[in-house]
């Protein structure tokens, strides 16, 4: 039985790392490290970051893939896929790292800091008003396990949260809005948005000038998604006529971001190089050691892939 890691050492951690680390928590496995491939015949398992189907072989005996990616709309069509099921490598609990900041960015333009960085830059004493966190409606659109740790310290914190969710939901401890049909009436009520949508078909360019418009003006958007939710010439305008306050990318389209994009010095945006959270190898490795463990025993994957839907 092996697992081959396809460039997962390229982006995190090292060659040995991957190896001491599954030594460590799942010893019975042989790790081979693309491209030793080696008998083809003896993978059970893939695990990769961005694969690319055209070169990699077919495996015979293979029983689940898992993708660390933050999504896989890029190949998850891919004609060579091999029909196994896919697994996303994530904790859980979500994770601390994406809690923290999203809450951060969430506090930065509820205590308005962009506005009094640009008042100590003019060596303004800015006097305004400050708006309590009750009086600040915080809506995640996608509410799923990266996105409810930070809505619930933000509750917590006494701000009113609500999801938008593709399918109804009953029991979580937010208020869910769901469908297109739900779209605006959350959106009328979002003072800021954060967006953690899968990227699908429909939810491409979800943050248009149709969706802007819809919001409170003076909303703000965060968007640790991916790039292509968000139209950047209509998110400009938007910012420009004051519809929107402020926004803060995370995740744009292309990457990294071009030299001439208009995004990078406007007074109302905060560009981040794709670095909300960064998980260990022994986080990983331990999310790949639980989901095998289940499989072996006769179970599924823990976070099992839709590959109709995307996500």
């Amino acid at each position: 039985m092996a697992l081959l890691i396809v460039d997962l050492d390229k982006y995190i951690g090292n060659t040995k790392l991957w190896r001491d680390t599954f030594a460590e928590q799942l010893p019975e496995m042989e790790i081979r490290i693309w491209p030793e491939a080696n008998k083809l015949d003896e993978i059970e398992y893939l695990a990769f970051m961005h694969p690319n189907f055209d070169i990699l072989p077919e495996f015979p005996k293979l029983k689940a893939m898992f993708s660390r990616s933050a999504g896989v709309e890029t190949f998850v069509n891919h004609p060579r896929l091999p029909k196994v099921p896919l697994g996303k490598i994530e904790p859980p609990g979500g994770d601390p790292m994406m809690t923290e900041y999203v809450v951060m960015h969430v506090l930065r333009f509820h205590r308005d800091m962009p506005g009094y960085q640009q008042a100590q830059a003019n060596r303004e004493w800015r006097r305004t008003t400050i708006v309590r966190p009750e009086q600040r409606r915080v809506g995640f659109l996608g509410y799923g396990m990266m996105a409810k740790g930070p809505a619930l310290v933000l509750k917590s914190l006494g701000f009113p949260v609500s999801a938008w969710v593709r399918n109804p939901r009953e029991g979580e401890e937010i208020p869910i809005f769901h469908g297109p049909g739900q779209l605006e009436p959350f959106l009328n009520q979002t003072d800021i948005a954060v967006c953690l949508l899968p990227l699908t078909r429909e939810t491409e360019g979800i943050f248009c000038a149709r969706t802007f418009a819809m919001m409170p003006k003076g909303a703000m958007l965060i968007n640790v998604g991916r790039g292509k939710h968000v139209v950047d010439a209509d998110l400009i305008q938007a910012l420009d006529s004051g519809q929107l306050a402020y926004a803060a990318l995370d995740a744009l389209w292309p990457e990294p971001l071009p030299q001439n994009s208009p995004l990078w010095l406007h007074p109302k945006v905060t560009v981040m190089p794709h670095v909300a959270r960064r998980p260990t190898v022994a986080q990983l490795v331990t999310e790949i050691a639980a989901n095998i463990r289940n499989v072996e025993a006769g179970g599924r994957l823990l976070q099992e892939v839709d590959k109709a839907t995307g996500y």
